[in-house]
């Protein structure tokens, strides 16, 4: 019977083994043994050792440990008894934290100076009874700065915040003014505009025909500094063409205080590197201007807070953009508009999927839109369309006009096979958070 391999090899490598042993004199190893120092049981060792150990205990004890030690915590600061003006700026630190979810991307105004400046070139001379919605006001710097300005501009100010930390200087104001009404609500969410109707508080705000832009009503808001900001101006410029949000009351106009990147995003030309599809929304629905020179609002640590961040020294995006400069500027929508009602979800569609092949030419890129979608080239320049309204397949996605977007939307929409479940959508709908 044979055994299998592994069992075979090691039974003669153990025999190999003991073949090789060598046998060793007993004389030779009683020697060694003999010659060898021990180490075992010596008293004086053992002594030798417990002195050691003696001598270095106090100085082990009287090193501080660097590890595990706590900062002491900062005592909870009573907020002032004046609310109804701000505190300092020098000690905004211990009223309003710079960490944390829901302060992380919020910049304010903290100089009274300038936000008086922004107010009155939002609201500027002239004004009668407008009805102001604003949103992320933090601390309530331009909040006061509009209550300050001549009555007859203002009728009423409905204030959106739920941070705590904020509505501790914002709730006093409606104590002092009647025109006031702060509302603990989050302003990037459908539903705090949905309760404003269902409340009541815009009952008095006239509807004005689309033709003419209603002087009335206005919004005013600082912009979030990270992409939800940026998510929440695109998703408010796309309720133009639907006339809905505060559209449903007319052409009303929208002031903020952003990021200049984000002025640079929504203003790009097709020639710029930073032209993207907020740039084709915001000038398909809407004009944008300034309404003070950004010089004014320089450098960014005599006018903002919290204090701009070396972004040497953080890795962290929103830390990095705090600092850059600011602007402040006012949408106005237009009155004809080329993005028509009902159409929007196929504009969102196309620009979602045909931007991410930016530097592609038309006529390659317009078949990623759908499966056949290669036949919307003859829709677009085939020989049955006149030549002047014809369109040049040959420019990149980035560099297409607005009037460009809104051929290739029209031909979506004319193409019998176009898909009727368009899952991309930028849309401001009653369940987003937007």
């Amino acid at each position: 019977m044979s055994f299998p391999l592994l069992l075979r090899r090691s039974f003669s490598t153990s025999i190999r083994c003991s073949y090789r042993t060598k046998n060793i004199p007993e004389d030779i190893v009683a020697e060694a043994l003999t010659t060898q120092p021990t180490r075992r049981a010596r008293s004086e060792d053992i002594q030798n050792i417990k002195n050691i150990k003696l001598e270095a205990e106090p100085q082990i004890a009287s090193t501080p440990k660097a590890v595990g030690k706590r900062k002491p915590r900062k005592a909870n600061i009573p907020l002032p008894v004046n609310r109804i003006d701000l505190p300092p700026r020098s000690t905004w630190r211990n009223y309003f934290p710079t960490s944390g979810m829901a302060f992380k991307s919020r910049i304010s105004i903290a100089n009274p100076e300038t936000a008086a400046l922004v107010a009155d070139s939002f609201v500027p001379s002239g004004s009668r009874d407008k009805v102001i919605v604003e949103a992320y006001p933090g601390p309530g710097a331009l909040t006061r700065a509009l209550m300050q300005l001549p009555k007859e501009r203002i009728r009423k100010i409905i204030v959106l915040e739920d941070v705590e930390q904020y509505l501790n200087f914002l709730k006093p104001l409606q104590e002092a003014d009647p025109r006031v009404q702060v509302l603990p609500m989050n302003g990037f969410s459908w539903d705090t505009y949905h309760q404003l109707d269902v409340q009541g508080f815009l009952d008095d705000v006239e509807n004005i025909p689309w033709n003419q832009s209603n002087p009335y009503l206005h919004f005013i808001s600082h912009l979030p500094m990270d992409v939800l900001g940026e998510q929440l101006l695109a998703q408010l410029l796309r309720c133009a063409p639907e006339q809905s949000w505060l559209f449903k009351y007319g052409r009303i106009s929208m002031s903020y205080l952003m990021h200049d990147w984000v002025r640079d995003r929504i203003s790009a030309s097709p020639e710029d590197q930073a032209r993207c599809k907020l740039s084709v929304i915001a000038q398909a629905v809407s004009e944008f201007n300034h309404t003070i020179d950004p010089q004014l609002l320089v450098p960014y640590n005599s006018h903002f807070y919290p204090d701009a961040t070396n972004p040497a020294y953080s890795l962290r995006t929103e830390n990095r953009r705090r600092g850059t400069p600011f602007i402040a500027g006012t949408f106005r929508p237009l009155e004809h508009q080329i993005i028509q009602p009902g159409m929007l979800d196929k504009w969102d569609y196309c620009l979602r999927k045909l931007f991410v092949l930016k530097s592609t030419p038309l006529k390659d890129a317009v078949g990623h839109l759908a499966p056949g979608s290669d036949a919307l080239k003859s829709y677009l320049a085939g020989d049955d369309v006149p030549p002047d309204q014809r369109t040049d397949m040959m420019k990149s996605i980035r560099k297409m006009s607005v009037e460009d977007w809104a051929a290739v939307v029209g031909a979506f929409d004319r193409w019998p096979f176009a898909p009727e479940e368009l899952l991309i959508t930028d849309s401001f709908s009653r369940d987003d958070r937007i």
